[in-house]
């Protein structure tokens, strides 16, 4: 697939701005796990959190491959810068366009579009994983019009910083007929009492990005904040879930292609037994097989996208997205690191931060399993 010319102007700002801007500071940054505020400003200034949001709510008026762009060029340098916006953009702010009343995108989309505000989604929580309706405890309950919430959350991205507005929250709001749990999804502002932000986790990677746990002691909302439908906020989240797992697969592919982009400049420079690492085929033959997994995995998000801005089916793609690339993102990683040696040990060279970086993309927003399983049901096995 070619670019047109806007979406390669896009590409290319976003990748000038990551090597100009972010890649001289993220080093520092990620071993202090400290939030890159700046660099999430001037991206705000840059439009990147408002990319797929109509201009009325203070968008750029684009699309969701144009995110996908974005991610792909921010993961070449570091993905919890990545994340961020991924996080903001799908889970913070296209929930509130896709399903909120007027009054909630007025309230919400003007800051989250410029990214002066993040959002974030309360979905995940200790004892559920991927057993969303199964492992949910978090329950609302409707107290003279209002929502009275109580339960946790955890892993949760953009929760706790210090310019985090609104968590939409995943919650029990009664049963139905059959038993089952009747989900909806309610918008907490930040500073809400009765909510609680728990310190930061100590993660293994995605050292910039800000990831907590959630906990709600009889906090209170007004009945206005429910999102959508009350009952519809499960089906609201495997939406978001599609549409996300391109935007992961995106970004995936940007810590694929950094990890070639780093290793082609370290063979030509590093040398033994009198040659430029880069002469000896083993080498060669390593990177070739980091392209290919590279470049099969963009044309995997790449037709996801296509088919989802075409109104198409896209929920197999999404998942063949997400799965491929992921496993060349950590196959990539992997194999940059070998390639560095010990010096890929060493948490000053990127592809050190790639290592660490890229099991993550294996799990969030859907196991490779739950991949697996999704592709296996839309080839019609899931009734066997």
């Amino acid at each position: 697939m070619k670019l047109t010319e806007e979406y390669e102007d896009l590409r290319k700002t976003v990748e000038a701005f990551a090597r100009d801007v972010v890649a001289p500071v993220i080093g520092d940054l990620y071993e202090r796990e400290e939030f890159p505020y700046d660099i999430v400003r001037q991206m705000g200034q840059m439009g990147l959190f408002g990319l797929p949001i109509p201009e009325e709510y203070g968008g750029m008026g684009g699309d969701y491959f144009a995110l996908c762009l974005a991610l792909e060029e921010l993961a070449r340098v570091d993905s919890s810068v990545s994340i961020t916006v991924e996080a903001a953009v799908s889970l913070g702010a296209m929930p509130i366009y896709r399903f909120g009343t007027a009054e909630q995108r007025a309230q919400w989309l003007p800051k989250l579009t410029t990214g002066a505000m993040l959002g974030a989604f309360g979905l995940t929580e200790p004892g559920g994983g991927s057993d969303v309706p199964g492992g949910m405890r978090t329950t609302a309950v409707l107290d003279g019009g209002e929502w009275v919430i109580n339960g946790s959350k955890a892993f949760i991205t953009n929760s706790g910083t210090d310019i985090t507005g609104v968590v939409g929250v995943a919650a029990i709001t009664g049963r139905r007929a059959d038993g089952r749990p009747e989900i909806s999804t309610i918008l907490v502002p930040a500073g809400t009492p009765g909510f609680t932000v728990a310190k930061k986790y100590s993660k293994v990677g995605w050292n910039c990005s800000d990831t907590r746990e959630l906990s709600f002691t009889d906090c209170r909302v007004p009945g206005e904040n429910l999102l959508g439908e009350r009952g519809r906020g499960y089906a609201q989240f495997l939406q978001t879930l599609d549409e996300g797992r391109i935007a992961i697969a995106a970004l995936s592919v940007g810590l694929a292609q950094g990890c070639v982009d780093e290793c082609l400049r370290y063979v030509r420079d590093r040398q033994a037994f009198g040659h430029p690492i880069g002469h000896y085929q083993a080498i060669q033959f390593k990177i070739a097989d980091m392209e290919v997994r590279t470049h099969t995995a963009r044309l995997a998000y790449y037709h996801a996208a296509e088919k989802m801005l075409a109104g198409e089916p896209f929920k197999k793609e999404a998942a063949i997205a997400k799965l491929v690339s992921s496993n060349a993102a950590m196959d990539n990683a992997r194999d940059a690191t070998q390639i560095f040696g010990g010096y890929g040990f060493m948490n000053e060279y990127p592809v050190g931060r790639f290592y660490r970086d890229a099991k993550i993309l294996e799990i969030g927003e859907g196991t490779s399993e739950v991949q697996r399983m999704l592709i296996a049901r839309q080839l019609g096995l899931g009734d066997l």
